[in-house]
């Protein structure tokens, strides 16, 4: 019998969801993932990406050992370069030509040390994080509206609701465990899903308001003026709260007179706006959950406080059940938040423009100078390397080479630096090749700390391995550099706990109640304690030392007069509209099965099924006039001209005359398929935050002679230049799958296989029509499957789903064996990907079922097991069980 040790209940390192994740390690060495029952974000609940960290601890490629100009150093070597380099750039350029590039992926007390030392004691502003991506939009709206970047609501208000909207929030596969609290919840509710895309969140049911991109203020304007006609404002509420109601209407009424104005630009059917408005209206608890289809806009503050500005006309906010409720996408993007990550602000939710707060911070850290104003902001951080003006860059945990837009030019910008300083875990990220000094960084499972999320609750990340070879926590990083230039004395820190009393003390020095960011209350936690801390929301006091779930239940804000703020919003349009050279509108975003650029998920077994390889959603109208076909390849054309390459699939879920592509893949995994490339750097000018979702650009279909994939336990992409396109995917320790295509017509398919497959020993078997340009083959050593080989004419070659059970047995039956070379029969058109991660449920198998009877999700999941573990997949089973 095997016995566990006990179990270390620790935070997922994933999207801002935070589910508390309970790791156990038996006595023959393995992994136990489960969910936290006890854990309030997720009361043991996880989705398909949690479920699978055991397979990611192990990452591949670590980087073990410090290294500069790919050579092997010390610790001492590489901080003692780091410092001097630093110093002497300082020296001579002065503070704002150094800067830090960040991430949502650090702990809070990796963050706290770093915009320490940037804002404090080097003096600049220049320290940004790939939060600006995606949650600089809602700071700003919460600034202006509350006074500071607060998140009023719990997650039991979705629970309480009785309507919820998603407003550009694909619940289903960006934060799964919210999709299933809110689906899984008692009683009924209304839910509006606004998003272009139908996408697997619109299986809850309710309304579906398929948008024209970038209209969405133009929306909530016109629920503004519908509540203010309708007499339907809650006048108590405004008038001892809040301030700016007249503004906001006249602006509103302005751009959304009426429900047919609203319908003609939104390009949505009256019906649909008006049934929206009434059930708004008619409804007391409402929560209105948001994310990137709003924040990734070049007017996404504007469109977010025109969606809060209908949460305080109503007075439906700081009530159960109630508010606007930014959805986070970094597990702690929350916490760069608060420690004053974001180049825009200062520590404790200070700000850098108020000569009181840089003063009370300056004091509070004894430091020799402060920042004065505001950094540069992620993407202009990266032009100014590219024009000089900033001649070292210290980049920590994020992969901006593939997630920036205009990615190639953030390449030749770190082409061309000076001084580029990586802290990385993974040694073939795109950013990480890139590096002068590559430094070995800790990562889940190995490093101590917080994170914050999307509903202010701060968890602990605890350790529960060794790091490998020299690797070290961010925070040790950082304070040894600041040592190393002469600030030993004010980051002396020897643990993690230390750090976050400071932080925690910060952040209610001189506050008085000013500030709603204050958990003081934990400022004094001994070292045991801080080992111990149970998840709690912010504010933190004295006084509430459970913390407090939600905010302006008093109906005071933190503003001057303490009274909200309505916004007055003009919507603007789209920065860049389609035109006829680049007709269609692009839009990025998420698979469910990935995390950004796939340097942890990518190493999943499990994970890899269900998007195997990028892709490209058309209109079934689009895909007529642009000559696509299904499964076939097509180019998808954008700013500057450049290009990528992605699979076709065809759908009516996509809105006509716009495209989804998703964001995670990289040149490690795909020779072409970085989406980034094809944006324009267009940014929010109040918040900084990139355009991701609206972006032109022209699709065309890649005709290819010949399609195919191969399935090998040795990796072939160096030697797959052959190739127009191959993108790969890891099936097992030693398994990869390679899908390919090319517009060469190769004579000797045998040749060329055996060539790729040098390493493969063993009995070949081959079929090979060089008139139809076929070819199969199969690799067998001692009875075991090593390789195979399908080449056609036709993207509609067999189901590898089968092919891939092969490898994992050890022996192959005389059947297999001879169904090697001619597959096996099914429905060709089906798509060939995992809809279960958990159990490996493809999708030809569950439609298998479904025709042999099997008509429900329980009976599949009872005959399968699909949809019985993490439950990731219960909305596509669900739409494949009803033929939706």
């Amino acid at each position: 019998m095997t016995s566990t040790l006990p179990a270390c209940q620790t935070t997922c390192p994933y999207c801002g969801v935070g589910c508390g994740v309970q790791v156990t390690l038996t006595d023959k060495q393995t992994l136990q993932i489960e969910g936290d029952p006890t854990h309030p974000a997720n009361l043991g609940r996880l989705c398909s990406k949690g479920s699978a960290l055991a397979e990611t601890v192990e990452l591949p490629g670590r980087v073990l050992h410090p290294q500069i100009g790919g050579r092997r150093v010390s610790w001492e070597e590489a901080i003692t370069t780091i410092a001097e380099k630093f110093k002497q750039i300082i020296t001579e350029h002065g503070p704002d030509s150094v800067a830090f590039y960040v991430s949502g992926q650090l702990l809070t007390e990796d963050y706290y040390v770093a915009n320490k030392l940037m804002k404090g004691f080097i003096g600049s502003g220049n320290i940004d994080t790939n939060s600006r991506l995606c949650m600089s939009t809602p700071v700003v709206a919460h600034q202006r509206a509350f006074g500071e970047d607060c998140v009023p609501v719990c997650y039991e208000d979705l629970e309480q609701a009785e309507m919820v909207v998603l407003a550009g929030s694909n619940l289903a596969w960006c934060h799964p465990v919210l999709f299933r609290r809110l689906s899984q919840a008692p009683g009924e509710r209304f839910v509006v899903t606004i998003d272009p895309r139908r996408t697997y969140t619109t299986s809850l049911g309710g309304l579906h308001l398929a948008i024209k991109p970038g209209t969405d203020a133009v929306l909530f304007n016109g629920l503004l003026v519908y509540l203010y006609d309708q007499n339907l404002v809650d006048e108590s509420f405004v008038a001892n709260h809040t301030e700016g109601l007249k503004t906001a209407i006249a602006a509103a009424r302005a751009s959304a007179p009426d429900i047919a104005s609203v319908a003609r630009i939104c390009e949505l059917p009256a019906g649909d706006v008006a049934t929206f408005y009434r059930r708004f209206a008619a409804t007391e608890r409402v929560v209105s959950a948001y994310s990137q289809g709003l924040n990734q806009s070049t007017s996404g503050v504007d469109k977010v406080n025109a969606l809060i500005n209908c949460h305080l006309v109503s007075g439906r906010i700081g009530k159960p059940g109630a508010g606007p409720f930014s959805l986070t996408g970094q597990p702690n993007a929350m916490g760069g938040r608060e420690v004053g990550g974001l180049a825009s602000q200062l520590a404790a939710h200070m700000a850098l423009e108020n000569e009181e707060d840089r003063s009370r911070v300056q004091r509070f850290w004894q430091s020799p100078t402060i920042a004065e104003k505001p950094g540069l902001k992620a993407t202009a951080l990266f032009d100014a390397i590219l024009e000089g003006k900033i001649q070292a860059v210290w980049i920590m945990a994020t992969n901006p080479a593939v997630s920036l837009p205009d990615a190639d030019q953030v390449r030749r910008a770190l082409e061309c630096c000076p001084l580029v300083v990586v802290s990385e875990c993974v040694q073939t990220t795109d950013t990480a090749v890139l590096a002068d000094i590559l430094l070995p960084a800790a990562t889940w499972g190995e490093k101590d700390g917080t994170v914050t999320n999307s509903a202010r609750v701060i968890s602990r990340q605890r350790a529960f391995r060794s790091p490998p070879g020299e690797s070290q926590p961010d925070w040790w990083i950082v304070t040894q550099v600041a040592k190393a230039m002469g600030y030993g004395q004010y980051f002396d820190y020897d643990s993690a706990a230390r750090i976050f009393r400071e932080h925690a003390a910060l952040s209610g020095f001189e506050n008085d109640g000013r500030r709603l960011f204050d958990i003081s209350g934990l400022s004094s936690l001994s070292d045991e304690q801080y080992d111990s801390l149970l998840p709690r929301p912010w504010p933190i006091t004295h006084s509430a030392p459970e913390g407090t779930s939600r905010l302006f239940a008093d109906g005071r804000y933190p503003t001057e007069n303490g009274r909200a703020r309505f916004i007055a919003v003009e919507p603007a349009l789209p920065a860049r509209e389609i035109s006829t050279s680049r007709p269609l509108v692009l839009n990025t975003g998420r698979v469910r099965d990935q995390w950004h650029t796939m340097t942890r998920t990518g190493a999943s077994l499990r994970l890899s099924g269900h998007t195997p390889e990028p892709f490209v959603t058309v209109h079934p109208g689009d895909a007529e006039k642009l000559g696509l076909h299904h499964k076939e390849l097509a180019w998808v054309r954008g700013h500057g001209g450049h290009e990528i390459l992605a699979r076709v699939h065809i759908t009516s879920r996509q809105r006509p005359g716009s495209i989804f592509v998703p964001m995670h893949w990289n040149d490690f995994y795909t020779n072409q398929g970085r989406v980034n490339t094809l944006l324009e750097n267009l940014v929010d000018p109040l918040s900084g935050q990139p355009e991701f979702k609206h972006q032109p650009v022209a699709v065309r279909p890649c005709h290819c002679e010949w399609f195919g994939f191969y399935i090998t336990r040795v990796e072939l992409h160096p030697q797959l230049k052959y190739a127009l396109y191959w993108a790969r995917v890891r099936l097992g320790q030693e398994l990869w799958r390679y899908e390919v295509a090319g517009n060469d017509e190769p004579k000797a398919w045998p040749t060329r296989a055996r060539e790729l497959l040098e390493g493969e020993q063993g009995v070949w078997i081959e079929y090979h029509d060089s008139v139809r340009n076929q070819y199969r083959a199969a690799v067998l050593h001692e009875e075991r499957l090593v390789a195979c080989v399908y080449i056609s004419r036709n993207p509609q070659i067999p189901p590898r789903d089968w092919l891939i059970e092969l490898f994992e047995r050890e022996l192959l039956s005389k059947e297999e064996r001879m169904t090697l070379l001619f597959g096996r029969e099914g429905d060709e058109t089906v798509d060939d990907h995992t809809v279960c991660a958990c159990f490996k449920v493809s999708e030809p198998k569950i439609r298998q079922a479904i025709k042999e009877g099997y008509q429900s999700v329980e009976a599949i999941g009872q005959l399968l097991g699909a949809g019985q573990k993490c439950g990731s997949c219960l909305p596509e089973l669900h739409e494949l069980v009803s033929g939706e």
